[in-house]
């Protein structure tokens, strides 16, 4: 081998190792995420109405997570332990590129306080200490598999919203420290509305954070939405140590179509990371219709912080000027799905890679035990974009 030649492969080497270690450091710099250009319905399973499981009734399922390690989902019913005491059931999913080819319910697990007993119900106050629960999303730590859950408290009662973490067996294990924006004053306009706070909870794409987000505004930031206009909600960033890193405003869409009954809304039902600055939103209208039935109008969003104010610091957000609302991407809206009956979905997760190697997205509705709504379980794949 000539010397020239021997140069040119050293030169050509050295150039090949150069490209992958800067590959290497954009892929870092990059961080972990996901990317979501549209979703395709892979399928569709539902549980029957009051479907009876080891002495509990199911229904009220209002979040949903998966656990990798192992391969089982958890789901919460948003019963105020009304029913049945405030639990979670665990779950096994089957689906692939072809299709969702079954649902199997194979645990349930009752949540307990921090003294160890059950959450009362509203019948049982007086009788027994604690926490109304609301219980409006759930998520599996990806550090450690234990379970956080959110509540929206009770303003009747003047409980306020919180963030616990319980091991697997719904032990408590310790509380979050949110901070007093979100507290309820049940005697003055100010903090969370009733049935309109904690609805969305998600780790960070690296799991060293915790994301938190307001089904409506707080009292403070104006109206909820209307046929004519939005509202805002607070998306708050935090660290594991219960410190806000940052929050910013949500511009929620108007009520989509009147009623014919007497109620309609709109509200941030679940919210899930995607990368470092996006998060997918997923907003539920409910519409009463002149039956009496509700109907329900779905659009999932991707929202990006990127150019959003840092909103933390804003006490009122009706009294603030010069605030940038995260920014939103119509991502699917249910309306086009082409499904008989798209329900009162409230989780959403992330589920396993797909042969293809595309994510998987899984939708869950809460029922709310009504005969006139059904439990829904939806599987999407994620088409890149």
């Amino acid at each position: 081998m000539n010397w020239s030649f021997r140069c040119s492969r050293l030169l050509l080497l050295a150039s090949c190792l150069w490209l992958a270690a800067c590959a290497q450091v954009a892929s870092s710099q990059a961080g972990p995420g996901h990317r979501i250009g549209s979703l395709r319905l892979l399928g569709e399973q539902r549980i029957a109405l009051n479907q009876p499981f080891r002495d509990t009734v199911i229904g009220g399922l209002s979040g949903i997570d998966y656990d990798a390690a192992t391969d089982t989902w958890v789901a919460q019913s948003d019963d105020r332990s009304e029913i049945n005491p405030a639990r979670f059931y665990v779950m096994r999913l089957q689906y692939d590129l072809a299709g969702f080819h079954r649902l199997a319910v194979e645990d349930v697990k009752f949540f307990r306080q921090p003294d160890g007993s059950l959450y009362p119900g509203e019948a049982e106050q007086g009788k027994r200490a604690g926490d109304i629960p609301d219980l409006e999303s759930i998520r599996i730590d990806p550090r450690d598999g234990s379970i956080w859950y959110a509540s929206e408290g009770s303003r009747r009662y003047g409980m306020s919203p919180f963030v616990r973490r319980a091991d697997r067996n719904g032990h408590f294990l310790a509380h979050f420290p949110v901070g007093h924006m979100f507290d309820v004053h049940p005697d003055q306009p100010l903090g969370s509305r009733n049935n309109l706070s904690f609805e969305g909870l998600s780790f960070s794409a690296d799991g060293r954070d915790l994301w938190l987000g307001m089904e409506g505004p707080l009292y403070q930031d104006g109206a909820p939405p209307s046929l004519k206009q939005g509202a805002p909600v607070r998306i708050s960033r935090y660290g594991r140590d219960g410190v806000m890193l940052a929050q910013y405003a949500y511009q929620l869409d108007p009520i989509r179509f009147a009623p014919g009954g007497r109620y309609a809304d709109n509200g941030l039902s679940e919210i899930l990371a995607v990368d470092d600055q996006r998060l997918l939103a997923l907003e539920r209208s409910g519409v009463q219709g002149s039956d009496g039935v509700f109907r329900f109008h779905i659009r999932l969003y991707e929202l990006d912080v990127a150019q959003a104010t840092d909103i933390r610091n804003v006490a009122a957000l009706t009294a603030a000027t010069g605030i940038t609302p995260a920014a939103k991407r119509l991502v699917l809206d249910f309306d086009t799905l082409g499904i008989d009956k798209v329900d009162n979905l409230e989780g959403v997760a992330w589920g396993p890679k797909l042969a293809n190697g595309h994510d998987s997205l899984v939708l869950i509705s809460d029922n709310n035990f009504l005969p006139s709504q059904v439990t829904q379980v939806l599987v999407f794949e994620v088409l890149p974009p």
